[in-house]
């Protein structure tokens, strides 16, 4: 699919609008499909030189329900629609349709890009509270890292002692 700069879109609007060539004419000698160029038309009646100027292509759920109930409302076609409300493809009001045929009102919140973040496995992407210097948790923290340091100096010397050298010796 080829791409047109805005400079290419008001040449075959202006062309159109002076009746110096057909639509059909215009789109044979840019390469596209006379739909295209009628769009082009109804996007530019609708509002001006600012149709080509490239949008917030993110739009919200409640923008996307005004646009099929005014579609629903007057009977306008989805290329109508997106002209109406300077969507710049006609393909996006379609899929809006469908979602909403298909999902309900839900299904037109638009989801969050990219990849969602990692969550810790211990902590469930939790932030650690810190407690408090001297009070009752942070004392049993340091009560159970001691008896944890305590159990592993035993586990060790457990095991110099069952490869029958003494501690004494391995010190």
């Amino acid at each position: 699919m080829t791409k047109f700069t805005t400079h290419q879109k008001l040449n075959a609007v202006t062309a159109y609008q002076e009746g110096s060539d057909s639509m059909n004419g215009i789109a044979k000698s840019l390469g596209a499909d006379p739909t295209l160029v009628r769009n082009w038309v109804k996007q530019f009646d609708h509002h001006g030189s600012m149709a080509f100027s490239k949008p917030y292509t993110s739009y919200p759920a409640q923008f996307k329900l005004d646009v099929l109930q005014y579609m629903k409302e007057n009977g306008v076609s989805v290329n109508e629609a997106a002209a109406i409300f300077n969507i710049p493809s006609p393909s996006s009001v379609r899929k809006w349709e469908r979602q909403l045929r298909t999902g309900g009102p839900c299904a037109l919140i638009p989801k969050k890009k990219g990849r969602p973040p990692m969550k810790d496995k211990k902590t469930g992407n939790k932030q650690r509270r810190v407690p408090a210097e001297g009070s009752s948790e942070a004392l049993q923290a340091e009560i159970d890292r001691l008896r944890m340091e305590n159990e592993y100096l035993k586990k060790l010397n457990a095991l110099v002692r069952s490869k029958g050298t003494s501690p004494k010796k391995t010190k």
